[in-house]
């Protein structure tokens, strides 16, 4: 899931990639460690998706109308098929897909139960901004990986629809009723922090993918780029909250 204008967290220029970015997966995956990154980026990305599109089809259930049901049901089957993907990408490597997603099972599954939407409108939020501080992070680590690998990731990052769809529905809630918006204010704040947490939590978690990060394998990023990553993906969400409506 991405944000309306799909695009990236940082509005400068790309530069040409370089070291492992600009090789394949042939040539970048000789590398053992660089290798064990992969699967578990592409694992934690292949369980996110699978769980996305259990929680869309669950909102859908909570759908004020027969129109909004069948536009979720759609969009859930969108992630279903970015699930397939990497399914799929995680098979051609010579991995066992469910060995890939099983470590990240426990704290995807943790801030699902933790965030839990009591209505229809914080489904909505949780979707758009918890799904998108995800695809920023992803985006984010995405420039540091071998072309072929690099270009699934943004290819399963796609919005399914969801932004544009959710930023109606809630400025239109917001419009009938203003109370409404201090509520998922409060709600999307408290989805930025536990999202961030998650994250960390996933990538200390794995070795593999804590260590190209920091730049001890491929072209990861320093501890100074890791700070401005996390600053652009705040700005990022900042600029979601005012799509929504409401105040970062």
């Amino acid at each position: 899931m991405e944000t309306p204008d799909n695009a990236t967290p940082s509005a400068e220029a790309t530069p040409a990639p370089t070291g492992i970015a600009a090789q394949d997966w042939a040539t970048a995956s000789a590398d053992a460690h660089y290798r064990a990154a992969v699967v578990d980026l592409l694992g934690a990305l292949a369980y996110g998706e699978l769980a996305a599109f259990e929680r869309l089809a669950e909102d859908a259930k909570l759908a004020p109308t027969l129109a909004d049901k069948a536009e979720l049901a759609k969009m859930a089957s969108a992630e279903f098929h970015h699930f397939e993907q990497l399914r799929g990408r995680l098979s051609a490597i010579g991995v066992e897909p469910t060995d890939a997603m099983d470590p990240f099972v426990g704290a995807l599954d943790g801030f699902h139960k933790q965030t839990a939407p009591s209505d229809w409108l914080e489904g909505l939020v949780k979707a758009y901004v918890g799904d998108s501080i995800a695809s920023d992070f992803y985006r984010e680590v995405a420039a540091r990986l071998d072309s072929d690998t690099r270009s699934l990731v943004l290819a399963v990052l796609d919005d399914t629809g969801h932004a544009s769809f959710a930023v109606e529905k809630v400025r239109a809630a917001i419009d009938a009723d203003p109370r409404v918006g201090g509520r998922l204010a409060l709600w999307a704040r408290r989805l930025m922090g536990e999202a961030l947490s998650q994250s960390q939590r996933v990538v200390a978690d794995r070795d593999a993918l804590s260590t190209m990060l920091v730049g001890g394998v491929a072209d990861g990023f320093d501890l100074a780029e890791v700070g401005r990553m996390f600053s652009r993906i705040t700005e990022a969400h900042t600029k979601r909250m005012a799509a929504l409506g409401l105040a970062a």
